[in-house]
């Protein structure tokens, strides 16, 4: 199903390019604002804010006017605003999430708020940065803010990002994120939204925007730094009404769950199938006409009209069918489920026992041992962490990492067994070196021997009683632990098996322990995995809630090359080395025909690993160009990052080029102690 371009829409929209708003010290920040054409400013209507550092005059220029022109069109003021230090704003960009970040988006609703043309209610939408700070905001209650929609976002900024999964660095991601920020923070203003000062204003981003990494990694633990922005601490301090939406196929999916139980306020969750993208382009599909359901949200809480959005159940899942693995998928068959209160009453654990030869049954087995030494290359089969439903992204058939681990597998169901929710795995275990991880996959087995991932998680072991601590493990003590996986949806069909496999290596989803582990499980009474097991229900049969997917045209283009993202593999066999690369096999080369602005992007990233666990390396390189007749920029960051057995060694460089001209470059070079990873 493709989204349908209206080129009718309610109302005619006029669009204002830029726009400064002034922040209490002075900084400007630089906005895009759609109005109803027919605004005579004496009906004013309700404003929704996105706000994120994703420049807002080229690169994502195309997806925000999709959005923006088609709220405009049924009556709302939209407004777009790049973050202090970057896009055409003022000032530098020192980090995610900050104070001041936070400060300048309540400044910017309150601006909002008291313009002529709005009402003095507002919403805020945001998926992925935007979707953060939308909580993050809401926490501190501006009164013009009356609602948010949330996507892909998370309430617990240490548990759920970029940074560390289960305590442990997530190797394929912290480092080239924070070489992508880096690249995109030294990107210059635009000259003809600032001026002559453009050129001076690039050279002081280029000079002080520091590579976020080394922030990141000096907080291994989830100290204040994590808690300072993760909602998680004070559900309570969420007034507004929020709407929660994530997809199973992206990793900012938990939070939904959390939130649609803890938060106080009015709310509502919505998880598909969908990977890192908004409902209505994301792929796996089925896409959904995700603008007409914020526009029922936006109705109610902005307008207070009686759209019913309000009457519906408070949780709306897709319970995902078993599918052969595949790296590419447009849609994943299922069916939409709902719960009208989460925790479901509608739910049990069910129980499943780890035994000695590789069996997984729900009655306890007889104690016994199992070993396992992880193999260095366990998780190559992972799939990509921020999956975008690219080719490639997808996990592929999971027998080569089921090999590589620890497995135990269900015989063949008799009854066909749904799953909502968090799977755990209780583990009575030991390890012969004091720093080790567990990796826990849960995968569905077809009756062709075909392994699909169902879902996963990670623990840093030295975290078993917390992310806030660091207790190193004794050669030989047992230790009795418990492993989240990410929560999903998903049905076993009969006929299939059940298999749980665990290693203590995940590579490149997690940065390896320094020295090989071995683990030793008691399989018996103290081992077992936990499946959320749903029960099927009429309400269920319901048809589809949603109409198709709709949004306004996008802007004219040039595309003169689409992104081609690709992801290899890559063992040599002489030497062992293992080498997962990220890449565009095409770059990234489209003009704005509206303002005349180009941008190029090109991106590879390399994780290479041999037998050592030391030999892990991460190397990634962005380079973007910008620019329109008579005015071309291009930035260049590359970044590396090794371990030896006590500390991570990182390095970054930037450059910048006027034209084929190098005006500036830069290297920073970082030690930082490991900490119990």
């Amino acid at each position: 199903m493709r989204v349908r371009r209206l080129a009718e829409l309610p109302h005619n929209v006029v669009v204002h390019p830029h726009v400064w708003i002034p922040m209490a010290d002075g900084s400007r920040l630089s906005a895009r604002i759609w109005l109803p054409e027919d605004d005579d400013r004496q009906h004013p209507v309700p404003g929704i804010l996105e706000y994120h550092p994703y420049r807002k005059n080229d690169r994502f220029l195309e997806g925000d006017d999709e959005q923006h022109r088609y709220f405009a069109a049924h009556g709302y003021a939209c407004v777009r605003v790049d973050m202090r230090g970057s896009g055409d704003s003022d000032g530098i960009l020192v980090d995610e999430y900050t104070p001041q970040e936070q400060q300048d988006g309540i400044d910017v609703i309150r601006w909002i708020a008291a313009q002529d043309w709005c009402t003095g209610a507002v919403g805020m939408i945001g998926r992925s940065w935007g979707g953060f700070n939308g909580l993050q905001i809401a926490a501190h209650r501006p009164a013009p803010l009356k609602a948010v929609i949330t996507i892909a976002s998370t309430d617990d900024r240490y548990a759920e990002d970029v940074h560390y999964s289960g305590g442990c660095v997530i190797a394929s991601e912290m480092l080239p994120w924070a070489t992508r920020m880096l690249a995109y923070n030294a990107l210059p203003p635009d000259p003809d939204v600032v001026g002559a000062s453009w050129r001076q204003r690039w050279h002081e981003r280029m000079a002080h925007t520091p590579p976020f990494i080394e922030t990141w990694l000096r907080h291994q633990r989830r100290d204040e730094y994590w808690r300072q922005g993760s909602v998680c601490e004070d559900y309570e301090a969420i007034e507004c009404a929020v709407y929660a939406v994530g997809g199973w196929a992206d990793p900012y999916r938990n939070a939904v769950l959390r939130m649609v139980e803890r938060l106080s306020c009015p709310r509502k969750g919505l998880i598909g199938p969908w990977s890192h993208i908004s409902p209505h382009r994301g792929r796996p599909g089925p896409l959904i006409g995700f603008l007409q359901e914020c526009l029922r949200w936006w109705d109610h809480w902005l307008k207070g009209h009686d759209t019913g959005v309000m009457d519906e159940p408070i949780l709306r899942a897709w319970m995902q069918e078993a599918v052969p693995p595949a790296e590419q998928a447009d849609d994943r068959p299922g069916r939409w489920v709902v719960e009208p209160e989460w925790p479901s009453r509608g739910q049990s654990q069910q129980h499943w026992y780890p035994a000695a030869h590789g069996e997984l049954d729900v009655e306890t087995p007889k104690p016994s041992t199992r070993n396992v030494v992880g193999l260095q290359h366990t998780g190559v089969d992972g799939g990509t962490w921020l999956c975008k439903a690219s080719p490639d992204d997808l996990p592929p058939d999971q027998r080569a990492d089921d090999g590589r681990s620890l497995a135990f597998t269900s015989p063949p169901l008799s009854e066909r067994i749904e799953i909502l929710g968090w799977p755990t795995l209780t583990l009575s275990v030991r390890s012969d070196q004091p720093l080790a991880l567990v990796a826990v996959r849960l995968c569905d087995v077809a009756p062709d021997g075909a392994s699909l991932l169902v879902t996963k998680g990670l623990l840093n072991l030295t975290h078993r009683d917390g992310h806030a601590t660091v207790d190193t493990l004794e050669a030989g003590m047992t230790y009795d632990v418990t492993i989240g996986l990410d929560a999903i949806a998903h049905a076993f069909a009969e006929g299939h098996r059940i298999r749980v496999s665990l290693s203590p290596t995940y590579w490149p989803g997690a940065w390896p322990s320094p020295r090989p582990v071995r683990l030793e499980v008691d399989t018996g009474p103290d081992t077992w995995l936990s499946l959320p097991v749903r029960d099927r229900r009429a309400e269920d049969e319901q048809p589809d809630p949603f109409d198709g997917p709709e949004a306004a045209p996008r802007p004219a283009t040039y595309v003169a090359s689409e992104a081609a993202w690709r992801r290899r593999y890559l063992h040599d066999v002489g030497t062992g080395r293992h080498e997962v690369r990220w890449y565009l096999e095409r770059p990234i080369d489209r003009r704005l025909l509206d303002n005349g602005l180009g941008w190029r992007e090109d991106r590879e990233d390399r994780s290479i690993h041999e037998t050592d666990p030391l030999s892990a390396a991460v190397q990634s390189t962005w380079e973007i160009a910008i620019g329109r007749h008579g005015w071309q920029t291009r930035v260049v960051s590359d970044g590396t990052m090794t371990a030896d057995e006590t500390t991570f060694h990182v390095t970054n460089v930037l450059e910048g080029f006027e034209g084929e001209q190098r005006v500036f470059a830069k290297t920073w070079t970082f030690q930082i102690p490991r900490d119990g990873g």
